[in-house]
């Protein structure tokens, strides 16, 4: 990866029907169909609405061999309407499918974690080279198989070698039309697996592309928050060649979202190239000193750019106030600056920047302060004027959070040049979002809802909004709310409560990882939540 400077990583080349994907080509864009693959015309209607909206990819979930037949249908209807829009299968346990799937789409998505024999999949290779299908080889963090949890657990270690697995057969059978992806609902986890992938994969001297998504973002300004805060600290770095925001939304809403991730990242320009002093592979906090509450062990916080008072450098022997913060950016860090930071134990330092690489050049900030072992707390700042308030939230995503997710940070001011676009209440939410995205600080409750498929038996959307309505008081607290079984426990592993779909109008419902209570009518299902939670 390039830790100051952008470049992207050169991937091989994947043909998907009359997409390629990798190289140089631009960064791919997909949803995934919510509506039955076996309703021909809703499943058509609603991969129209995709591909009108800048869709690259469209995936349906194939459950069983009559779901894989009917892609064969849903194919042959959009090729009439005149477009040719890859499809992708995606299948879940039975290696049948998979291998009735690859003679009707143009790409079949499989989790390693299903094939219980792994000879099973030559047989599948053998079937897509024949009908030119290439292969996404998707790795989930909730789904990984018993041999693999055995010898590494639910770790990123685990998810790489669940992958690199049949990665190493693809090379055996010389086939090369791969996609890869390690997903997580944890930005953290994803983050650093899809970096220990890399790296693993560059030791063994293969160039894959990757598909890159936060799995079960949820809906609303969250999700949009934690998939730029996933998705973009990975594109910063320089991978991904395919991404797909998972939100409970219409399929179609998830476009522009990506869209904008990616428009973002392609702004980005070299700064000055520094050597890390760290591993960006195992990020831990920088230790900082104690300001005011500011620093030290407290979670980074939350400040006003309107309200908070910061001074320059020339000003900090003059300021008599319990905490001073003192405004400065990369080129005013000098070694004379540094040893007044030593010394003024009353200094909080706000970085700011208007670099076109804003990471990149707080990054040597950082790093200038970690080779000076000056250890000022610092909080990181910087003014938006887009007035397209979906643009701004994901920007202020990818540069605080992938600045968080470093290890780096004591707290975050994001300002904004124009009021009447963004209210304090705006900017704070979004601000405490990143910061609950990034895992440093919770502050409110925290969703694990999936994006719904085919294989969704309930209105996922209202149980959503019914589930939030009576929990989003719980600060802290962590709830699962998923479609079905397939990838339900597993992803939402790290949720303190989950309501999954069981069936048609039936939930379980979870504590952690144990189902506690089975086939709930649905009816009744976020009230006996609610009583589950109150019980503990």
């Amino acid at each position: 990866m390039e830790y100051f400077n952008y470049h992207r990583r050169i991937s091989s080349v994947v043909t998907i029907g009359n997409t390629p994907l990798g190289g140089n080509h631009p960064v791919r864009i997909q949803s995934m169909a919510t509506v039955s693959t076996m309703d021909t015309d809703a499943a058509v209607d609603q991969a129209v609405r995709m591909i009108k909206a800048g869709a690259d990819y469209v995936r349906f979930t194939a459950q069983g061999e009559n779901e894989a037949v009917n892609l064969g249908n849903i194919r042959k209807a959009l090729t009439e309407k005149g477009y040719g829009t890859p499809l992708v299968a995606d299948v879940h346990f039975n290696p049948k499918v998979a291998e009735k799937a690859a003679l009707f789409v143009e790409k079949v998505r499989i989790n390693p974690g299903n094939y219980v024999d792994k000879t099973r999949f030559i047989p599948f290779l053998k079937i897509c080279r024949e009908n030119n299908t290439a292969v996404r080889i998707g790795v989930n963090h909730g789904s990984l198989s018993g041999r693999i949890m055995d010898r590494y657990g639910d770790t990123p270690e685990g998810m790489v070698e669940s992958c690199m697995e049949f990665l190493r057969l693809c090379v055996e059978e010389h086939f090369e039309r791969v996609v890869i992806s390690v997903k997580a609902s944890n930005t953290l986890v994803m983050i650093r697996t899809v970096r220990l992938l890399v790296r693993t994969m560059e030791a063994e001297n293969m160039h894959f592309p990757l598909h890159l998504g936060v799995t079960e973002a949820g809906d609303g300004l969250d999700g949009r928050i934690k998939s730029a805060v996933g998705i973009g600290a990975l594109l910063v770095d320089g991978y991904g060649d395919t991404i797909r925001v998972s939100l409970s939304e219409e399929p179609e809403a998830e476009i522009p979202v990506a869209r904008k991730i990616i428009n973002y990242i392609s702004t980005l320009s070299p700064v000055p190239d520094i050597t890390p002093s760290c591993d960006p592979l195992h990020p831990v906090r920088r230790k900082s000193r104690k300001v005011a509450g500011i620093g030290g062990d407290s979670p980074p916080v939350v400040l006003s750019g309107r309200t908070t008072p910061c001074f320059s450098v020339s000003e900090i022997e003059k300021i008599k106030t319990d905490i001073k913060f003192i405004s400065l950016t990369y080129k005013d860090l000098n070694d004379d600056v540094i040893r007044l930071f030593k010394t003024d134990e009353n200094t909080v330092a706000v970085v700011d920047s208007s670099h076109p690489h804003y990471i990149g050049e707080v990054r040597a900030f950082m790093h200038r302060l970690s080779e000076s072992d000056c250890d000022i707390p610092v909080v990181f700042r910087r003014t938006y004027d887009d007035t397209d308030v979906e643009a701004v939230q994901i920007k202020a995503a990818v540069d605080f959070g992938t600045l968080l997710t470093d290890g780096f940070g004591d707290g975050i001011m994001m300002c904004h040049t124009n009021e009447a676009v963004f209210s304090d209440k705006m900017l704070e939410d979004c601000m405490y979002g990143i910061l609950q995205a990034a895992r440093v600080h919770f502050s409110k409750t925290e969703y694990i809802s999936c994006p719904g498929c085919g294989r969704t038996l309930f209105d996922l959307q209202k149980t959503i909004a019914q589930v939030k309505a009576a929990t989003s008081h719980l600060k802290g607290l962590k709830i699962g709310i998923m479609g079905c079984v397939v990838n339900g426990p597993g992803e939402m592993a790290d949720a303190d409560y989950g309501y999954v779909g069981a069936g048609q109008g039936r939930i379980n419902l979870y504590k952690g990882k144990t189902c506690v209570s089975k086939n709930i009518p649905q009816a009744q299902a976020v009230e006996r939540l609610i009583e589950l939670i109150e019980n503990y």
